[in-house]
């Protein structure tokens, strides 16, 4: 983190004037309740010490100036032109275009922004962004904000420019996040909860496939609709307002012939994600780290075969994984298709199994994958 925040000051002082505010946001890890936050269940995620840094300043202009240090690019808007871009400009735009829809006076201002955290890995380096630009702004203008709604703002701006319909997970937990916490975040209250995640004799690792498919995006949006669509359908039952309702995934059985074998799936993967997150909270609760991993394995499961957001690249790492005995659970995170999966190790014998599970990944689809040591840390802030 010391060294990107060195380089991105640096690189601020080369390119504007004036001494900028120093914004950490950081990306965010789920332990489990993959694809669950739409559908107002429960998600256990917190924030990680991979991040993106900004260095921002008041430029006394009507012109905002970007620097990504990421991708290398510039981009000079005036505040009255701003609109839909693409790429990573629609995120830092997106953010800003709420602000003003809220009736927010944005003055001009300067910006350089990059980070340690891997474009496409499952980690949210878009809601690094989204979070780090929001924060950026409400203290640099006073607007008031505070962390709720500064996330809720976050998720308006992903929904609106980058066009993915993205729950609430991701930016709540680039706000809320605590040092040596996941929190069971309440995804139809929006409340949460922070549960003790410190581990001792194991470490947190996220072994990147280094591939992204290219439908990840459409299909995220094709899943949302699919339990949206399965949910309208049960809720002709009076009784059923969400699938929190359903407190036994047999409840579904009646539904399945209206709803379609592959709506059934993803409806029975959801119900069964939600059962499975509030008993995890329950061994995290009682410092039950096996029984905890059992449940990541299979959620994985369920992942691959009923929401069928896997991957080959995926699968292998999962699989190869829950045939040792140092790894506690394993499964992939984030959307899918690609990116990362989440692993809880034992210390003991570590460092053995990372170079294996390296070497067999490589072997097989000759592509040398990532590993990082995460550690859960504190939510988006402002550094000196």
């Amino acid at each position: 983190m010391e060294e990107t925040i060195l380089r991105i000051n640096q690189l601020f002082k080369e390119k504007f004037e004036g001494d900028p505010v120093g914004i950490w946001s950081p990306g965010r890890i789920n332990l489990i309740g993959e694809h669950i936050d739409y559908n107002d269940g429960f998600v256990m995620p917190g924030a990680i010490d991979k991040g993106v840094y900004f260095a921002i300043a008041l430029n006394g202009t009507d012109h905002l100036n970007f620097y990504s240090v990421d991708f290398e690019e510039n981009l000079r808007i005036k505040i009255t032109d701003i609109k839909k871009s693409e790429g990573w400009k629609n995120y830092v735009l997106g953010v800003v275009n709420e602000f003003r829809k809220l009736g927010k006076e944005i003055q001009g201002f300067d910006c350089v922004f990059g980070g340690n955290i891997a474009n496409g890995a499952g980690i949210s380096s878009s809601a690094a962004v989204e979070g780090g630009m929001s924060f950026s702004i409400n203290e640099l203008m006073n607007f008031n904000l505070n962390r709720k709604e500064l996330a809720l703002l976050g998720q308006r701006a992903e929904h609106h420019y980058p066009g993915v319909m993205c729950g609430i997970m991701d930016q709540y937990a680039n706000m809320h996040g605590q040092k040596d916490h996941v929190m069971l975040l309440d995804c139809q209250s929006i409340t949460h909860h922070y549960l003790p995640f410190n581990l001792v004799d194991s470490t947190l690792i996220l072994i990147n496939t280094k591939v992204h498919h290219t439908l990840a995006s459409s299909a995220y949006n094709e899943r949302r609709q699919q339990c949206e669509k399965g949910l309208k359908i049960m809720q002709e039952n009076k009784e059923i307002h969400s699938f929190r309702d359903i407190s036994d995934p047999k409840m579904l059985l009646p539904f399945k012939e209206e709803m379609g074998e592959i709506v059934y799936q993803r409806c029975l993967y959801v119900v069964e994600e939600i059962l499975r997150t509030k008993k995890a909270a329950t061994f995290l609760e009682n410092n039950d780290i096996n029984q905890f991993g059992k449940l990541m394995f299979q959620t994985h499961e369920g992942l691959r075969n009923l929401y069928n957001v896997s991957c080959r690249e995926l699968d292998f790492l999962v699989d190869y994984a829950s045939k040792n005995e140092m790894v506690i659970g394993a499964r992939l995170m984030g959307g899918g298709f690609g990116g990362c999966t989440i692993n809880i190790i034992k210390n003991n014998g570590k460092e053995e199994f990372l170079k294996e599970i390296a070497t067999a990944y490589e072997n097989t689809f000759h592509i040398t994958p990532e590993i990082y040591n995460v550690k859960i840390m504190d939510g988006t802030h402002r550094i000196s």
